[in-house]
């Protein structure tokens, strides 16, 4: 077995150094352009999102009112659910 000398040690500080540097010098160019890209996607998809809803409101008149959906009316309110209290402002 190797012991654990002063030049072992020393080797194993300058690795550690070295990567730790080498890790911050690549982070440097390479963390922009992968910044760069992912906004260039967001981008993209905010234009086309704008695209599709122009072209929604192209084909709607002005202060025409449009329903995609009606409403469900088979739901039914529930009215037992408790008592009505009137209240005063007491001032």
């Amino acid at each position: 077995m190797q012991e654990a000398g002063l030049i072992n040690f020393m080797k194993t500080i300058l690795i550690i150094i070295t990567i730790y540097y080498v890790l911050k010098l690549i982070a440097r160019f390479v963390f922009p352009l992968f910044l760069k890209k992912m906004m260039q996607k967001v981008e993209k998809k905010f234009k086309e999102q704008q695209h599709q809803n122009s072209s929604n409101e192209t084909r709607a008149k002005e202060g025409e009112t449009i329903i995609d959906k009606a409403p469900n009316t088979k739901e039914k309110s529930n009215k037992d659910v408790g008592e009505y209290v009137d209240f005063e402002d007491i001032e």
